[in-house]
């Protein structure tokens, strides 16, 4: 079927609007309309070329849509359902039969390769393979082709054009927390990065019950911001070292740290402001090859350092447990949306990449 679809053709070039051919979905597919998605830093470093994806390409994960036609082994939703699409895993290997699908052993090939897993394209510009199949879906585009296993059903009750972000960037940081740092009510969390996914966390941190939440962000417009959302103490780098002030704070260092940057002396500093026996998580993607040095005695006094990749989050479940809470009014992710009609794509990515959108949206 012909859609239309945002286009990367160079590295660090523009989303171009194109007329592509997608794929009628497999027996295990699902076709999805898209109506929102949610435009992630992933997406950026991916257009950039900082992660292995090839070109032209349509990028996109955190979409969300009405489910338009299935293939007919898929059960899990029908024709008229509402869904959120998330990433990809296998299902079948090790880490995701043990319950860790965001660990899977097919995770970069399924969401980063530009095709399905047995190597064929999903889009097509005439006789030119256009990759898609980004995180399972390439979701800039009017109509993605997702897998039974990416997508959620959500109720149709719901404003489908903020759902987006929970497949992605939200759960990220909402899990990082919850899922992976486990924090305890009372306790304190340092976030160092406060887009998107940090003020997610930072959410999170106060759904969790900590009571010191320390935003620490080079951009003081989103250190205001993520004070609005509970951060209980903003540190801006650039004017001092976060490291004795959170001393200062605190009294001892934090119990919990989360880098969402990716950039390794933010990682170390994040580590650093650890108290004994606290545990840092790395959120953001670092370029390919970045190292970090860590202290070995802060190591050693019981300090712990883990990588973090969608919140840990299996979709299915997580996803309709950061819903419940929206809809208690405790996690009010849709004040950090800022919509662009979807003609608009270069515009929103450009504003997200200079800190006037939190979380930018498309509409289509």
């Amino acid at each position: 079927m012909k859609i239309k679809a945002a286009v990367v053709r160079e590295k660090g070039g523009p989303f171009v609007i194109e007329e592509l051919e997608l794929d009628e979905p497999r027996e295990n597919e699902v076709l999805v309309r898209v109506v929102a998605c949610g435009l992630c830093h992933t997406d950026l470093v991916a257009r950039d070329q900082h992660l292995p994806a090839p070109l032209p390409a349509v990028f996109g994960h955190e979409g969300a849509g009405v489910v338009d036609r299935v293939g007919a082994r898929v059960t899990k939703v029908q024709p008229g359902d509402h869904v959120v699409m998330s990433y990809l895993s296998c299902g079948a290997c090790g880490p995701c039969e043990k319950g860790a699908p965001t660990h899977c052993d097919t995770f970069l090939p399924s969401n980063f390769m530009g095709a399905r897993l047995d190597g064929t394209v999903t889009m097509r510009k005439g006789q030119e393979a256009v990759h898609g199949s980004f995180f399972g879906q390439s979701a800039f585009a009017s109509h993605a082709l997702a897998s039974e296993r990416n997508v959620v059903k959500i109720s149709n009750d719901l404003p489908l054009e903020i759902m987006g972000p929970l497949g992605c960037g939200i759960q990220t940081g909402a899990g990082g927390v919850i899922n992976c740092l486990k924090v305890r009510p009372g306790s304190s969390i340092g976030v160092f990065g406060v887009g998107s996914v940090g003020v997610s966390a930072v959410i999170a941190a106060v759904v969790s019950g900590c009571t010191t939440i320390i935003a620490v962000d080079i951009n003081d417009q989103r250190l205001s911001i993520s004070r609005g959302f509970g951060a209980t103490h903003a540190i801006n780098p650039a004017s001092v070292d976060p490291v004795p002030e959170i001393m200062k704070i605190t009294g001892r260092g934090l119990d919990y740290t989360l880098d969402c940057t990716g950039i390794p002396a933010v990682l170390r500093k994040a580590f650093d402001s650890l108290g004994m026996g606290g545990a840092c998580g790395l959120i953001g993607a670092a370029p390919a090859g970045a190292e970090v040095s860590l202290g070995m005695q802060t190591v050693l006094n019981g300090r712990t350092l883990m990588g973090i990749v969608e919140g840990d989050s299996i979709p299915d479940i997580f996803i309709p447990t950061i819903i419940d809470l929206y809809r208690q009014g405790r996690f009010p992710f849709d004040r950090m949306v800022t919509f662009y009609p979807f003609m608009q794509i270069n515009q929103a990515a450009e504003d997200s990449e200079k800190g006037k959108a939190l979380k930018a949206v498309l509409k289509f």
